[in-house]
């Protein structure tokens, strides 16, 4: 989460709790393939090549290998499963005799009988849910990775940043650009085909928790760890193309992303570019971080949310504060304007979300609603009646704005989840993650697929949000993380939607 003043990338993962590795399993089956029984003096290259195969020996090796890892990992899957199957049927048995004993014990006690029939279907079916759920990670773990690169393929990288990226944005008027807010007390314009850095806002004194532009004009609201949230004018004019890349020149210069030092800058460092200093508008009625800021529709005014547990609602024009919206109990996380409609949702860390209404002007309703068991990093809204809920639970929900009593879907995940984006057009839903993965989902929460990471491609490490660009026929999905980078990828959309 961000801190106030812009804290180091290092205490910034401290926070986060490292991902529990699976109990080690202590029955082990061997397997007749296994070095131990192998004839003494025969080595592997022996075994190989008194087979007839056409392949080189050496990749013969490397298929074994792997083959072997994939039989060590069905093996775990295999013992799990059947350590499962143990104690559903222990439990049947179990809860079927207490069944009978409750029948014979006493012939009044016939509504025992029936809850405790009841509570045994209930227990025997979470049982087999656990189990099914567990068989398949037989299938998720080795999903061919080459599906998501066909469908998701590395656009561009953004580098310029000294410290992570909390938050990223695209600009919905011409011309296009992508900006970014960082822990280094700056945020950067850039061009999204070339990568070069077009402009450098260094006029907050803390780090720059997000950023977001207005509708119509050629205004940035960037939010900070000084308490101030601020208004200010670019005007950038965007590079000619670059012409494509020469694949088939050699790649002796081709450096891993995983062996450049975190201190290295790509291309043109931000003192390189033209730099405002200046805000058009400072809102500073806080008294704590100001972790988000969002333009309502029209782009007339603006609310914040901060650490002080409250959100406030500001008039661009004057600057002056119209209403402070209170009633959380813990500090805010973020802050999102429906895109139509004056309509806010404001997220927090006492595992719940708001919902503002300020369409009726005399009259300014709130309601709340209790999801998640856990800090609820973001909740947005998308353009038809729908909110998604983001928590560190490692859960995301898709809420209908016209009976939003329970989620009409809940997507289970396995790390916790950051600030959520939601395409306007496919109305497809980004997760960024605390493992460095990224994931896209549909409203019905159904995966779709996942943004591929290697350690040639994708984040080092947690992602921090993504933001979607639909303009001029195509769709890019831009993400960025606490590895100072932001990574812009073109989305497949009529391919992802076939293979669901």
């Amino acid at each position: 989460m961000p801190l106030e003043g812009g804290s180091s990338s290092g205490s910034a993962s401290a926070v986060r709790h490292p991902k529990q590795k699976r109990k080690a399993h202590s029955l082990s089956i061997r397997r007749t393939n296994s070095t131990e029984e192998r004839t003494p003096g025969i080595t592997r290259g022996d075994m190989l090549e008194g087979q007839d195969s056409k392949l080189p020996l050496a990749l013969r090796s490397n298929l074994l290998d792997l083959f072997g890892q994939i039989e060590r990992e069905f093996e775990n899957l295999y013992i799990e499963n059947l350590e499962l199957r143990r104690e559903i049927d222990s439990l049947n048995e179990r809860l079927t005799g207490d069944g009978q004993t409750i029948e014979g014990g006493d012939p009044t006690k016939g509504a025992l009988k029936t809850k405790a029939s009841h509570s045994t279907s209930q227990l025997s079916q979470k049982l087999k849910t656990t189990y099914k759920a567990s068989t398949s990670k037989i299938v998720s773990s080795f999903k061919a990775t080459t599906g998501s690169r066909a469908l998701c393929q590395l656009l561009k990288e953004y580098v310029g940043h000294r410290d992570g990226i909390w938050d990223l944005s695209v600009t919905r008027t011409q011309p296009v650009v992508l900006g970014t807010a960082s822990a280094d007390h700056s945020a950067l314009l850039w061009s999204i085909e070339t990568g070069k850095c077009l402009l450098r806002y260094a006029g907050h004194a803390g780090s720059v928790n997000s950023i977001k532009f207005h509708p119509t004009e050629q205004m940035a609201l960037t939010a900070s760890g000084d308490q101030t949230a601020h208004i200010w004018r670019y005007m950038v004019q965007l590079p000619a193309p670059q012409p494509p890349p020469d694949v088939s020149a050699p790649c002796d210069e081709d450096q891993d992303s995983s062996d450049r030092e975190e201190g290295e800058v790509d291309g043109e460092g931000p003192c390189e570019v033209p730099t405002v200093r200046v805000a058009t508008a400072t809102l500073k009625s806080h008294q704590g971080v100001v972790i988000a800021a969002d333009w309502l529709v029209g782009g007339r005014q603006v609310v914040t949310a901060s650490w002080d547990r409250a959100a406030n609602l500001y008039e661009v024009e004057t600057s002056e504060l119209v209403h402070a919206l209170t009633g959380h109990d813990q500090e805010l996380t973020h802050c999102c304007t429906h895109p139509t409609q004056r309509l806010v949702v404001t997220s927090s860390r006492d595992t719940t979300f708001r919902l503002w209404d300020f369409r009726d002007p005399s009259i300014h309703s709130v309601n709340v609603f209790q999801g998640h068991t856990d800090t609820v990093t973001s909740a947005v809204f998308t353009v038809g009646d729908n909110v998604v809920s983001g928590s560190d639970d490692r859960t995301v929900k898709v809420w209908d704005l016209k009976n939003m009593r329970s989620p009409i879907a809940t997507i289970r995940t396995d790390s916790a989840v950051n600030r959520i984006s939601v395409s306007a057009n496919q109305r497809i839903i980004a997760l960024p993650h605390d493992n460095r993965q990224v994931r896209l989902f549909d409203m019905n929460g159904v995966r779709l697929a996942r943004l591929p990471r290697s350690s040639r491609m994708g984040h080092r490490r947690m992602v921090c949000c993504t933001a979607w660009n639909e303009e001029n026929q195509s769709c890019n999905l831009f993400t960025c993380g606490f590895d100072r980078q932001a990574i812009g990828w073109n989305i497949n959309i009529p391919a992802l939607l076939q293979e669901k």
